[in-house]
């Protein structure tokens, strides 16, 4: 990933600048481990400095537990004296924060070694070096994201969420309503708000759809013919969700599964793959079946799709989704227009077959998510793997659980994991697994309330 030429980054500041006299802070973004979103905010008479020389940031950055806290076992800590890398500006990121009352912008960065080469523990780093084995076929990728999410309420109640009252009705939603137009309305502001705050950021979410809970919607990202963007889209579009929902005096969470007996919150992303000579896409067809392409991305993840789930579904909470009636594939599996698998290949027009994975959590990193994904359809792709046959009706009543159901048993396979090891770095992963792990064993020794209501008098 080559830093480009200093001329080009000035101009870009220049020409921001020039053109919104009125911005007066900058902050500089960059993702870490678990997808939240670090960084500095700066003046806005740095921004020229951070295009000449970037800004210096901590490697632990990238060994942070959910809580920000450095994990020491990962060796990027007090063992290398928590030492700066340098972080230089991603082109064409440069943008306003619509709901910022004093006028900021905001600036994507990624983490570079201090000669200049990409600094591995990076997820966009993690990502790229995937994608490249892509353009090594001389394929480019389509990928567009779908992310749902809940809208609670700021207060909770004995630390739980509940659903945030209607600017409208004044009532708190209760039921499932899936697709209901009038919930839209119900919270319409809102909304509204998010489409129109996504646009000025040219983040392409052209749809907000009502889910299958109280106050749960998902955004539709339109299709990028770049891996990489279409997850700083994603990335950008929940810092985006959570402060519009903010300026509306509520909160919001893509939390996997913040209520019991709800639905959890996904996160799909459909993928499809450009021949860069012809940009024709290598799995249209007229039978999706016939496709030798298709079938053997596919299979490659099938194949992986054990191995991925530590990155496909990062938490403890992430396994707590999984559930026949909340349309979470427990079992790799796969199958033409069917919501019940874990692969659905959607077929409304010969030249739109695509993939579309659905296996993966609100709460993922989707750089994280979407490189594991990838490496398993090269890895299907360059061995020939075989899917198996297609999925007919529905999948829970035909497949046992077989895929992880927690998340110690998630880090095993990937840890474990030949291919995956191949397309990601194992020093990545070594990182990625201590991390967890450190997370893991926190949640463990905590003594919960369930707990105490079970044996405190009883036993």
């Amino acid at each position: 990933m080559s830093v480009p030429p200093r001329a080009v980054q000035l101009n870009e500041a220049n020409a921001f600048l020039k053109e919104h006299p009125e911005v007066q802070f900058v902050d500089l973004l960059i993702a870490d481990m678990n997808g939240v979103v670090r960084g500095k905010r700066i003046d806005r008479n740095a921004l020229h400095k951070v295009y000449e020389k970037g800004i210096n940031l901590p490697a632990s950055l990238f060994a942070l537990d959910i809580n920000g806290s450095t994990v020491e076992s990962t060796g990027l800590g007090l063992d290398i004296g928590d030492a700066d890398r340098i972080c230089f500006p991603i082109p064409n990121t440069l943008c306003n924060e619509p709901w910022q009352k004093r006028p900021t912008a905001q600036l994507l960065m990624t983490m570079h070694e201090l000669d200049g080469t990409p600094f591995f523990a990076d997820p966009r780093e993690v990502l790229r070096q995937v994608v490249q084995k892509f353009d090594e076929l001389g394929l480019r990728i389509c990928a567009a994201f779908e992310l749902e999410f809940y809208l609670i309420d700021q207060e909770n109640v004995n630390g739980r969420p509940q659903p945030p009252r209607s600017p409208i009705s004044g009532k708190r939603p209760h039921s499932t309503q899936v697709y209901l137009i009038d919930d839209l309305d119900e919270y319409v502001d809102c909304l509204q708000d998010m489409l129109e705050a996504a646009k000025e950021q040219d983040i392409p979410a052209d749809a907000i759809v009502k889910e299958s809970a109280p106050a749960q919607f998902e955004v539709n990202l339109h299709h990028v013919e770049d891996a990489i963007k279409a997850c700083d889209y994603a990335l950008l579009l929940k810092r985006l969700i959570k402060n519009i929902a903010y300026d509306h005096e509520m909160d919001s969470t893509f939390m996997a599964k913040p209520y019991p007996g709800q639905a959890g919150n996904g996160l799909h992303v459909h993928i499809s793959l450009l021949d860069k000579k012809t940009g024709k896409n290598i799995f249209a067809a007229e039978d999706p079946l016939e496709n030798t392409s298709l079938r053997h991305a596919v299979g490659g993840i099938l194949d992986t799709m054990a191995a991925s789930m530590a990155f496909l579904c990062p938490n403890v909470n992430s396994y707590r989704r999984f559930g026949a009636q909340f349309y979470v594939p427990n079992a790799p599996s796969w199958a033409l227009d069917n919501r019940t698998v874990a692969v659905r290949i959607p077929t409304g027009s010969p030249d739109a077959v695509r993939i579309e994975h659905r296996v993966a959590g609100a709460d993922a990193n989707p750089y994280l998510m979407l490189a594991s994904i990838l490496a398993g359809i090269h890895h299907g792709l360059t061995n020939q793997i075989e899917p198996g046959e297609p999925i007919e009706g529905n999948s829970y009543e035909q497949l046992e659980q077989s895929l992880p159901n927690n998340l110690r048993d998630a880090l095993r396979e990937l840890d474990d994991s030949e291919v995956l090891n191949k397309y990601i770095d194992p020093k990545y992963i070594d990182i990625f697994v201590a991390c967890k792990e450190a997370e893991l064993e926190e949640f463990e020794t905590t003594i919960s309330d369930l707990e105490y209501n079970w044996y405190l008098h009883t036993v």
